[in-house]
């Protein structure tokens, strides 16, 4: 069985909203105030670490699969309804999986991408 093997440029692309996704946690996290903003604020802090470490991994195996990567980072937004946008976030990556990384061990990595987001969703929608 062969797959088709994914467009460079769209791994590029993806892997730089990957990136300004995470930068956009930040600046969530510096923005939460109220009531709950300390949950949110750990909660956000978690996943920022955790998805530093989980870009890099995906990263690197993209850039061994295919060669060099043009990735360029789009801008970075700070969401009035953050949940909504890490909601929307996570509907993007499950689309991106199926489209961009057909091999196992890549699927691995945006499993632990989509793991991280769905914790965070958790905390920020019953912690906060």
């Amino acid at each position: 069985m062969t797959t088709s093997k994914p467009n460079k440029t769209s791994e590029a692309i993806f892997l730089g909203e990957l990136i300004s996704f995470r930068l956009s946690l930040k600046l969530i996290h510096w923005s939460i105030t109220g009531s709950g903003s300390y949950a949110a604020h750990i909660s956000l802090d978690q996943a920022i670490d955790t998805l530093t470490e989980i870009t890099d991994r995906l990263t690197e195996t993209s850039i061994a699969l295919n060669g060099t990567l043009n990735i360029v980072i789009p801008e970075t937004v700070c969401p009035k309804d953050y949940v909504a946008h890490v909601d929307l976030f996570y509907a993007h990556v499950e689309k991106a999986r199926k489209e961009l990384f057909p091999e196992s061990f890549s699927q691995s990595i945006i499993d632990d991408v989509q793991e991280t987001i769905q914790q965070l969703l958790f905390r920020l929608k019953r912690l906060s």
